[in-house]
């Protein structure tokens, strides 16, 4: 797979994100896709062959467990497409969608870290 984009940056998409998911807008399963829920590739370099954006998705995953928000970023997708392109996926046994993981608790968890995270995400 060629590691080129299937758009242009001056003029934007070649392909319409409704032409990607075939007009669907919702997974075709009934997954709860958090954006924090971890992706993880289950035996991607067997997969079938699938369109060129369900491939893309299917490389990124090849260097581990990432989240949903983190794979539509990389992707350069909305959310909406890569949910629906994660649906799709699963649906056919190439990934699995864990629940989001939890920050720690207890004597581990630095709360002055996260204040640092939080005021920093406020600058943004």
């Amino acid at each position: 797979m060629s590691d080129e984009h299937w758009y242009e940056d001056e003029t934007g998409p070649m392909v319409r994100p409704y032409a990607v998911t075939g007009g669907r807008t919702r997974p075709s399963t009934r997954l709860t896709l958090d954006l924090m829920s971890y992706v993880t590739a289950v035996d991607a370099d067997c997969a079938p062959a699938v369109d060129h954006a369900r491939a893309r998705v299917l490389a990124l995953l090849r260097g581990g467990s990432r989240p949903v928000a983190e794979l539509a970023a990389d992707a350069d997708l909305p959310l909406t497409v890569v949910r629906v392109l994660l649906g799709d996926l699963a649906e056919a046994g190439l990934v699995r969608i864990d629940p989001p993981r939890r920050a720690p608790v207890g004597p581990h968890a630095d709360p002055e870290l996260l204040r640092e995270i939080a005021a920093r995400l406020r600058e943004l």
